[in-house]
């Protein structure tokens, strides 16, 4: 009796330690499952530190890009040299075509928060409206790069550099040839302008520079100025117009290669030689824009550069290192006569 007494004490024990230790189990599980109270969920500021600071060594960058559209064969030449770089570079690209809708733009970059890359860039459809996408970024730790245009914030913490061509620049090199080209006329010389999309970067800047340079001469006077929203249609469509409208119209000066090819056309249907009946002027220096200046149908080309892939890729390997980087970073630009053009071409990459 006295044996069962200690057996049965002893059996009692070992269960009360199994159900003890099944107890702790238990609760160590649901720790390691839940956080428990001594391991709350990351607050939002720690993410956005997290997601802010370098990226650890070998792992993959990831870029979002948004792109304009494909209105112009610049733009084309812009788009294949920053997804080639991408590429070279060993980055995880996601691209965005916005079709040139501001909107489509936004949904991209608030997609690419969403989706916690390293890096966005975009070349922004317009200059104004940004402020409340950038912030979003800004917040969420995802530095922001500008390619080809620029944005009219205030705020420039909003991004941390703008890589591109200085388009008041432009306008003033399109601006002196033609001051140089009619300095010792006597009699009105009458210009028609095609800008650009209205409210865009380059076409606001193209305008101003090139108005600051002929407003030297008063004979240089622009009779007529509309948008072709930097199209080949849109620019034989509004040169048809100004031709209908004006009967001596001696210069065409256009914000890219594409509306000058399309007023071309149009030129050309009227029965007048492009060059030479009218003068004309254009920015980009494409394949396509160099071939019409080489034969004399455009008379003085500003180089305005697409292949911004090399430089936005540094920049990007830059800012996910945690380097400084300048924040305004322009891009080196050159001019054509016709004649320039002609040797230039054979060896011409875009």
């Amino acid at each position: 009796m006295k044996s069962n007494k200690k057996w049965g004490a002893g059996l009692l024990l070992a269960m009360l330690i199994a159900i003890v230790t099944a107890c702790g189990s238990n609760g160590n599980n649901q720790a390691s499952n839940t956080g428990g109270a001594s391991s709350p969920e990351p607050s939002p500021s720690a993410t956005t530190s997290a997601s802010a600071s370098e990226k650890p060594s070998g792992s993959k960058i990831t870029l979002g890009f948004s792109q304009v559209g494909a209105e112009s064969g610049w733009r084309t030449a812009n788009t294949k040299s920053i997804q080639d770089s991408a590429k070279s570079a060993g980055y995880d690209l996601k691209f965005s075509d916005a079709q040139q809708k501001q909107e489509n733009q936004i949904k991209a970059i608030r997609s690419f928060i969403q989706q916690k890359v390293d890096v966005i860039a975009f070349s922004p459809v317009v200059e104004s409206g940004w402020d409340t996408v950038l912030k979003e970024a800004k917040d969420a730790g995802i530095p922001v790069i500008l390619t080809d245009r620029a944005v009219d914030s205030e705020d420039k913490t909003l991004y941390r550099t703008f890589i591109g061509s200085d388009f008041v620049e432009e306008g003033r090199k399109a601006g002196q040839w033609v001051v140089d080209k009619f300095k010792d006329s006597q009699e009105a010389v009458n210009i028609v302008e095609l800008q650009g999309t209205t409210g865009s970067a380059p076409a606001n800047d193209r305008k101003s520079g090139f108005q600051e340079m002929i407003a030297s001469n008063p004979n240089l006077k622009v009779i007529a100025s509309q948008t072709g929203d930097f199209t080949r249609a849109k620019g034989k469509e509004v040169m048809q117009a100004f031709l209908k409208a004006h009967k001596d119209i001696d210069v065409l000066y256009a914000h890219n290669d594409d509306m000058a090819l399309g007023a071309i056309q149009a030129i050309e249907a009227a029965g007048l030689k492009p060059g030479e009946d009218i003068i004309i002027i254009s920015v980009d220096a494409v394949k396509d824009g160099m071939t019409a200046a080489a034969a004399g149908k455009i008379n003085f080309i500003v180089e305005c550069n697409p292949l911004l892939g090399p430089q936005l890729m540094e920049a990007v390997q830059a800012v996910v290192d945690g380097k400084e980087i300048e924040p305004r970073i322009v891009t080196n630009e050159t001019t054509f006569t016709s004649e320039q053009a002609k040797e230039a071409l054979p060896s011409r990459e875009y």
